[in-house]
């Protein structure tokens, strides 16, 4: 965002999806599939301080906060309108982080290394590619059948909703309860547990009307570095990373706003 201009943002994500929904309205397609964000959420997702981390369903109501998730949004609302009006069948698969490059927060950065920092996350945010892909080709197969409808596409969740109040403060006994065995992996590594989770993404929705059943997440793992593997699926290491620019920056992988 802090490369590129407010109208390329529109051109792109609202003008861009248009075309593409013009086009597959006029050829008759029997499903299309629109990869969002759960970017589109924004506000929604860092609750006030004192209040439980924001349990995050498909039936929160999104509030963007910058003009990437306003365009987004946007974009669905679009996928929306012409599947009622134009009987086009549309799913809208809004996917957690699964980029490769380090995190964007210099905190994060100076506080983590990247494979610790991605492992937390997969207790709350991730989801590694091969799900994400997963997910997209049953969208296709099922949209025809579904009409419209919006999934959150992230890694399952070891948690439950009694769990909010206490993983926006003291996250650590509630992984241990659920993930006893990451503690001698995370000790083995010099690894730390995020202290404190804002949000939790839920994927109940997707793995019960998509049929959807996501390979990754903490406790795959965390076998995975007991077993002395990577913690990224093959389909992610063979990708690797594209880069969001075609030059390097001296504050992290992309500047921020």
């Amino acid at each position: 965002m802090a490369t590129h201009g407010r109208q390329d943002f529109v051109d792109v994500n609202i003008s861009g999806t248009l075309n593409l929904l013009e086009e597959a309205a006029a050829a008759g397609v029997a499903a299309f599939v629109y990869t969002s964000t759960t970017s589109v959420f924004g506000e929604a997702l860092v609750p006030p301080p004192g209040e439980p981390a924001a349990w995050i369903t498909e039936d929160v109501a999104a509030v963007p906060k910058n003009i990437y998730g306003a365009t987004k949004a946007a974009a669905e609302d679009l996928c929306q309108l012409f599947a009622r009006n134009h009987s086009i069948r549309a799913i809208v698969l809004r996917t957690s982080r699964f980029f490769p490059e380090e995190d964007d927060s210099r905190a994060v950065r100076e506080a983590y290394t990247d494979a610790n920092a991605k492992t937390n996350e997969f207790l709350y945010r991730r989801v590694d590619i091969e799900d994400v892909v997963s997910a997209h080709l049953l969208a296709a197969l099922r949209a025809p059948s579904v009409g419209f409808a919006k999934y959150i596409i992230s890694a399952t969740t070891p948690f439950a909703r009694h769990d909010a109040a206490e993983l926006r403060n003291n996250a650590p006994p509630v992984v241990r309860r659920y993930v006893p065995d990451h503690e001698a992996e995370f000790a083995r590594r010099g690894w730390t547990m995020i202290p404190g989770i804002d949000r939790v993404y839920v994927n109940d929705r997707a793995r019960a009307e998509l049929g959807w059943q996501p390979r990754h997440d903490f406790r795959t793992l965390i076998a995975r570095l007991k077993a002395g593997e990577d913690i990224r699926s093959p389909l992610a290491r063979e990708i690797g990373s594209k880069g969001y620019h075609d030059r390097v920056f001296g504050e992290g992988p992309y500047p921020v706003e």
